[in-house]
């Protein structure tokens, strides 16, 4: 009772085993009491004696606050981007040079096209007139709402479609309804993708090797003023019609073509109005040039001293072909596809000058392109035999278009006719009882099985 007491309020303890007497504890019988940390109390410390540690990185460098960059950096730390910076300005400023010079290298071309473009249209560019606006017409009226200056959009001649391809229209002009022109240039701005193509070009034939060009497509009216051209009034409508009673601006449908021999194959292989036309050499044309006509007498209408004489000054290193056409580029799938439409294609290379003087060759062709449908109304009217021949090839193409839409539709009502049949089998089936449907299964497989055995007898 006297050692239950002592234990609990304190008394005397007894002395600790010696060390030697457990041994699961020999390990910890040397270790030191444990000393009280002392607390800190920044209210009484001194700066002097008391200061806070700094906090370092292992490389040395103090960190301070976030803004003071340059005390915990150093020069090595940006190694790669001292690298690779270069690299990055070198491919901004070589985009910014390409785009810069394309557009100047289109910008020159219009330059000396664009008298010749406004001495043949009315309308040469972008532009044209905004519709007024609700509280102009009520306040002025519809007709000098129309008619004012505001309206008027400035013209741009040339349109950036892409950083390599402009563009630009004209309009206005008898026996022409426009005139589209497409100017491919090299990507400058993407030197890599232009090596790219250069190198795949060399090993592979299909992939084309990039080239700049400028491609002009005439469309005629063929006689379709009154559907072609738009006018605003009922009045201008009878106007229209009254102007183009006597007009005459039709030719003789044909496909015809002047093609530098190197772009021969490639028409024909692209081009499905191309590949219905023979391949002849001319003895006017230089050698590095050749005819495709669908008729010799096409070739001998066509074919002027004129023309010849031009082609041969714009010569073998910037011409590419002249073709007259009034079917489709790709191979028609439908017979809607195989309307006649006729239109005039010149391509050109461009040179590699950007000077005035640079088009000097080529800029009578390109004159006489846009002068060519006139001459087409007046002398492209063919001898019955040829016109039949030429309507014959058509016909036939035309004619295997019906015969596989016939075949198709004929399809599409034989799946039709078997469907029917089978939503009227499965609706009978469901009013009848097992035994009779069983009785008609049967009857239906009998009348297979005698289908089957007239087949075989046949055969046989």
């Amino acid at each position: 009772m006297d050692s239950l007491l002592k234990s609990l309020f304190g008394g005397s303890k007894p002395a600790d085993p010696s060390p030697a007497d457990d041994g699961d504890f020999a390990d910890f019988a040397g270790a030191p009491d444990p000393v009280p940390v002392q607390s800190f109390n920044p209210m009484t410390a001194s700066p002097a004696t008391d200061s806070p540690a700094i906090p370092t990185s292992s490389t040395g460098i103090v960190y301070t606050k976030w803004y003071r960059v340059w005390e915990r950096t150093s020069p090595r730390d940006f190694y790669s981007e001292m690298v690779i910076l270069p690299f990055v300005l070198m491919l901004v400023a070589l985009h910014v040079w390409g785009r810069r010079k394309n557009k100047r290298k289109a910008r020159s071309w219009m330059a000396a096209h664009a008298p010749v473009l406004k001495n043949e249209f009315a309308v040469v560019g972008f532009g044209g007139q905004d519709s007024p606006s609700l509280e102009d017409v009520e306040s002025e009226g519809l007709a000098k709402a129309s008619a004012s200056e505001k309206l008027t959009i400035p013209s741009e001649l040339l349109k950036e479609k892409t950083a390599q391809e402009y563009t630009t229209y004209a309009t206005g002009r008898q026996n022409v309804a426009f005139v589209d022109v497409k100017i491919t240039l090299f990507k400058r701005y993407n030197p890599f993708t232009l090596f790219l193509e250069y190198a795949l070009s060399t090993f592979f034939d299909s992939i084309k090797a990039p080239v700049e060009r400028m491609e002009a497509t005439a469309y005629a009216f063929d006689g379709k003023e009154k559907e072609l051209i738009a006018v605003p009034s009922q009045r201008e409508q009878t106007n229209l019609e009254e102007r183009v009673k006597g007009l005459q601006s039709s030719y003789d449908a044909c496909v015809w073509a002047i093609v530098n021999k190197d772009n021969m194959r490639r028409l024909r292989e692209d081009r499905y109005d191309i590949s219905l036309t023979v391949t002849k050499d001319h003895p006017k044309l230089p050698l590095w040039a050749s005819v495709m006509s669908e008729s010799a007498e096409v070739t001998d209408t066509l074919l002027t001293p004129e023309l010849i004489k031009l082609v041969e000054e714009a010569g073998d290193a910037a011409f590419e072909y002249l073709i007259i056409s009034d079917q489709p580029i790709d191979k028609p799938r439908t017979l809607d596809q195989t309307i006649p439409r006729k239109r005039l294609t010149l391509s050109l290379h461009l040179p590699s000058s950007t000077a005035p003087t640079a088009y000097a060759k080529t800029l009578p062709l390109f004159s006489y392109f846009l002068r060519l449908p006139d001459a087409l109304v007046a002398h492209a009217h063919f001898r019955p035999e040829v016109s039949r021949k030429i309507r014959g090839t058509r016909e036939d193409e035309s004619r295997k278009l019906r015969k596989v839409d016939e075949e198709e539709k004929a399809e599409e009502r034989k799946l039709e006719g078997d469907r029917k049949k089978k939503v009227e089998r499965e609706a009978k089936l469901k009013g009848l009882s097992a035994a009779e449907q069983n009785r008609y299964l049967e009857k239906e497989r009998e009348r297979e099985r005698k289908k089957s055995e007239k087949k075989m007898a046949k055969r046989g």
